[in-house]
């Protein structure tokens, strides 16, 4: 007992140096934030940080995608989106004059979400999780590996790189990591073992390093995966009780994690240092409608809301150097929304 004591205590002293250390870095002028219509013509929607609509770019693909985490993906002024319903990834760069469609590239199963490596841009669909390789001129419209999912079920959620592999979520019950050989999927996926009473719906996934911040959706928990063990998890709520249900989408910045609640329309914000994780605050913010995505980079956080009725907002948060969440501007959508990124000034 005493020992369980002196290592509670570590955490807490690591985490809150963690905090004492963390600044919040003002987002740069010409920061945008990226959705997606998610309609049968699908467009890429192009928001300023005060909340104005300054573009939109057809995908050439069809939307339709839900129950998924991660549907665009940006790195280096590169975003990718996925086109559910055409079975294609749509990828835009960023010049002067905004975004434009560079390519569109063929995928194995209907895609649900998107992560950019070093040298690959990974697509996970409804039954595979495949690799593109990335190169000065473009993305390789053809796979170097494609890889079956555990369960292929339909239930795939988000796929993200955790270090040297990637980890990949289906709803029905499986987290699993996949191995990469040279950047591209390879071998049959490994289901982690998970703990009893923190495993049910596996959804959404963000990473630092090689720690994996996992949400369960069924039984309102988060979890925190290391070299395929799970390290810790948190309750946010209790199943059919109180507190706050169905965590699914989660963002890191800096020491802070977040999580938006759908049904609870809320987030919660937790403190995650290495392999552990503390709920630090379980209504940092209150939504309007249900959040069903998020995405944070410096000292701003951007979430989806679902409104019903085929609407959305797009709701920005600025956080404080103490993890605090100020909201600063919500714009109602006349569609609906499906995956959201913060793409910074190059």
């Amino acid at each position: 007992m005493e020992q369980k004591k002196m290592q509670k205590k570590a955490v807490l002293t690591v985490m809150a140096l963690l905090i004492a250390t963390w600044t919040a870095a003002a987002a740069p002028t010409g920061t945008v934030i990226v959705t997606s219509s998610n309609t049968p013509d699908n467009y890429l929607r192009v928001y300023d940080t005060a909340g104005n609509l300054i573009q939109e770019v057809a995908t050439l693909g069809q939307g339709g995608v839900s129950s998924n985490a991660g549907g665009i993906a940006t790195a280096n002024g590169t975003v990718a989106v996925v086109n559910f319903g055409s079975l294609t990834v749509s990828v835009f760069s960023r010049g002067a004059a905004g975004f434009e469609l560079r390519q569109t590239i063929p995928t194995a199963s209907q895609p649900v979400s998107v992560a950019f490596g070093k040298s690959h841009l990974y697509v996970l669909g409804t039954a595979t999780v495949e690799s593109h390789t990335i190169r000065p001129d473009g993305i390789d419209q053809t796979a170097d590996g494609i890889v079956g999912l555990l369960a292929a079920d339909g239930s795939a959620a988000q796929v993200a790189i955790a270090g040297d592999e990637l980890v990949v979520s289906e709803k029905s019950g499986f987290l699993q990591r996949v191995s990469l050989r040279d950047g591209a999927v390879a071998g049959t996926p490994v289901a982690v073992e998970l703990a009893e009473g923190a495993n049910d719906t596996p959804f959404g996934l963000t990473t630092r390093g090689s720690n994996v911040y996992v949400t369960f959706a069924g039984s309102d928990a988060v979890g925190v995966v290391k070299n395929g063990n799970e390290t810790a998890f948190v309750a946010t709520g209790t199943p059919g009780g109180s507190g706050q249900h169905a965590p699914c989408w989660i963002a890191v910045i800096g020491p802070y994690l977040f999580t938006t609640n759908s049904p609870s329309h809320s987030v919660s914000r937790f403190v995650a240092g290495g392999a552990n994780i503390l709920l630090d605050d379980p209504v940092a913010a209150q939504t309007g409608g249900a959040p069903i995505d998020v995405a944070a980079q410096g000292d701003l956080l951007a979430l989806v809301e679902s409104n019903g009725g085929g609407t959305a907002h797009l709701t920005q948060f600025r956080i404080g150097n103490d993890g605090t969440l100020t909201q600063t501007v919500s714009t109602a959508i006349a569609s609906p929304a499906n995956g959201i990124a913060v793409v910074r000034a190059q």
